[in-house]
């Protein structure tokens, strides 16, 4: 399997307000830029929502190098909180209604196409990709064409 390299990152100006994802790939000299802008939704919403059009914008499985600043996103895969919210009935340990269900669903769908390692990386420290896809993700949430996201809120 080919090996990528895909750097995410969300931005929301307030949160919920005008957001954003932005998302690098990398393979080889090969390098591709997504980002889109949603009219009113949070920051975690869009953190999520960056990797899953990362992994879905891949043509074929892949192993992936996966690079957030969100720790929302890397802890859920890496410490095994998304397995115990859909083994729970996504439901936190606490009980709590696990946030933005629709997402995980869909990231999890994208998780079982590629061999994925999430990749903690601290934000706004000059890691060159992670500061490009906050620029994409920021230039998206403050462009005319925003899009509507359907599941905030529910």
């Amino acid at each position: 399997m080919k090996t990528v390299d895909i750097y995410t990152d969300g931005a929301c100006s307030g949160n919920p307000g005008k957001g954003g994802y932005g998302v690098v790939m990398l393979y080889g000299s090969a390098r591709k830029e997504l980002s889109a802008g949603y009219e009113l939704t949070t920051n975690n919403r869009m953190e999520v929502l960056a990797v899953i059009e990362g992994l879905k914008a891949l043509k074929e499985p892949c192993n992936v190098n996966l690079y957030s600043d969100s720790k929302y996103v890397v802890d859920a895969i890496e410490k095994g909180w998304l397995a115990g919210w859909k083994k729970n009935g996504w439901r936190k340990s606490n009980r709590d209604k696990v946030l933005n269900v629709d997402l995980w669903i869909r990231l999890e769908e994208q998780l079982e196409k590629h061999n994925v390692k999430f990749i903690w990386v601290k934000g706004h420290a000059d890691n060159v990709e992670n500061e490009r896809c906050d620029v994409l993700a920021r230039n998206a949430a403050s462009a005319d064409n925003l899009l509507t996201d359907e599941n905030y809120g529910k």
